[in-house]
């Protein structure tokens, strides 16, 4: 039982730290970078801020840090400006491709699974249909005939039993064989 309290333990703590971790980062006044786990002040504009909390970053260009310890704000590359411009770019379609692909593939597992539920349970129809045909066939031959009752005595079906039992099979031919 003790193992198990100490695991537990070692998880929260490990979770705790976690949260103290420094979440937003963003360029005062005067060019230097602020690390912290509140808000930046509201002066401070969103093109300042490199990182909020979770992990997302603002759309800043990246920093250099000078021999005097000042961070000065990078040239952006025309490369790196282009594929910024690409990536913020709306979708022309607005149709999401992988999501209607994982959409339409999972209707098609569930029309295979109702395909084959469907054949199996026409494979069952089938089997139950053949049969009723065969025992009517029995019932109807006017041979004597006999089963094995619930005692596990043998009995001989008489004209009644015979006439009743050649009805419950004819429904079981109406509703299997069509």
């Amino acid at each position: 039982m003790k193992p198990i309290i100490g695991s537990i333990l070692l998880v929260a703590a490990v979770l705790l730290s976690t949260g103290a971790q420094a979440q937003w980062q963003w360029l005062d006044k005067d060019g230097r970078m602020v690390f912290s786990d509140r808000a930046p002040p509201p002066g401070v504009p969103d093109k300042q801020i490199v990182k909020r909390p979770g992990g997302s970053r603002a759309g800043v260009p990246p920093v250099n840090v000078d021999a005097d310890q000042t961070v000065q704000p990078a040239a952006p590359s025309p490369a790196a400006a282009g594929t910024q411009s690409a990536a913020s770019a709306p979708k022309a379609s607005g149709v999401d491709k992988d999501l209607a692909d994982k959409k339409k593939k999972v209707e098609q597992e569930e029309a295979a699974k109702r395909k084959a539920e469907e054949d199996k349970l026409a494979k069952v129809k089938a089997d139950n249909c053949s049969r009723a045909r065969d025992a009517k066939a029995s019932y109807e031959s006017g041979m004597r005939l006999a089963r094995v009752n619930k005692q596990g005595e043998r009995e001989i079906v008489d004209d009644l039993a015979r006439a009743t039992e050649l009805q419950r099979i004819q429904a079981v031919i109406d509703s299997d064989c069509k």
